[in-house]
C-alpha cells in the first residue's frame, strides 16, 4: 500500500473512519436496502455487502458511483467527523488521509460549512488510478501536479501531469487519471461545481459511451 506521507510535509496520519460502516450508515439513513443502492450505483449487491462489511476496498471510481447514489460528497465516505466551520485551516502534515486500493486521499476542507469546491490531495502508487471506467460530471476539474507523474485523458486527448504542471477542463468531458510511472505521484485535485450548493462530486457518474 502506498505509504502517504512519501512526500513530506503534505499529508500526516491515516484517518480511522470505516469506510464500509460509513456507507451503510448513509444507505440506512436513507431508508434504502442494499439492493436498492446497488441498483442505483450500477453496483453487483454482492460487491456493495462486501464494501459494507469490510472485505473489500472500493476504488475511487466505485466511490464515486456511491456518492452520485446517495447524494453526497465522496469525501463524506473517509473524512472524520469534525465540527462545522466558516474556516478551515489545515497544518502542513496534518492533512488526515484514508486508504484506497493502491493509493490515497485527503479533503483539505473538513468541515467547512456550505463547501462550494472540493478540494482534494491524491496520492497514487505506480499504476494506480481512477478505475477503468471515464468519469464525467458537471462543474470544471482542476489538477496541480505535487510530485511524481500522473498522466489524464481528457476526452481524446492525453496530459502528463509533472510537478508544477496544471490542468484545468470542462468535467463533463469523459476522463480518468492514473500514475504511469515508477514511483508513488501526488496531484491536488479541485473539483469546482456550476451550480451551487450542490457538490460536484455528489454528480460524478460513469461515462458509458456511445452504444
Amino acid at each position: 500500500m502506498v505509504d502517504p506521507v512519501s512526500s513530506p510535509h503534505l499529508v500526516g496520519e491515516i484517518g480511522n473512519v470505516d469506510v464500509g460502516t460509513r456507507i451503510r450508515t448513509l444507505r440506512e439513513q436513507r431508508r434504502l436496502s442494499i439492493r436498492a443502492l446497488a441498483e442505483a450505483s450500477g453496483l453487483a449487491v454482492n460487491t456493495l455487502s462486501l464494501i459494507e462489511n469490510g472485505r473489500t476496498s472500493p476504488s475511487v471510481s466505485t466511490l464515486q458511483r456511491l456518492a452520485v447514489a446517495l447524494q453526497v460528497p465522496v469525501s463524506t465516505f473517509f473524512t472524520p467527523d469534525v465540527p462545522q466551520q466558516r474556516i478551515v485551516f489545515t497544518p502542513a502534515g496534518q492533512a488526515i488521509a484514508s486508504l484506497f486500493p493502491h493509493g490515497a486521499m485527503a479533503d483539505l476542507a473538513p468541515g467547512m460549512i456550505n463547501r462550494t469546491l472540493e478540494p482534494l490531495l491524491v496520492t497514487l502508487e505506480p499504476g494506480a488510478g481512477s478505475g477503468p471506467e471515464a468519469i464525467v460530471h458537471t462543474g470544471q476539474e482542476f489538477v496541480f501536479g505535487l510530485n511524481g507523474q500522473i498522466q489524464y485523458t481528457v476526452a481524446d486527448q492525453m496530459f502528463i501531469i509533472n510537478p508544477g504542471d496544471s490542468l484545468l477542463f470542462e468535467a463533463a468531458l469523459p476522463h480518468r487519471w492514473h500514475n504511469p510511472g515508477h514511483t508513488p505521484a501526488q496531484v491536488l485535485l479541485v473539483l469546482c461545481p456550476l451550480e451551487l450548493p450542490r457538490s460536484v462530486i455528489a454528480r460524478h457518474s460513469p461515462y458509458q459511451g456511445r452504444s
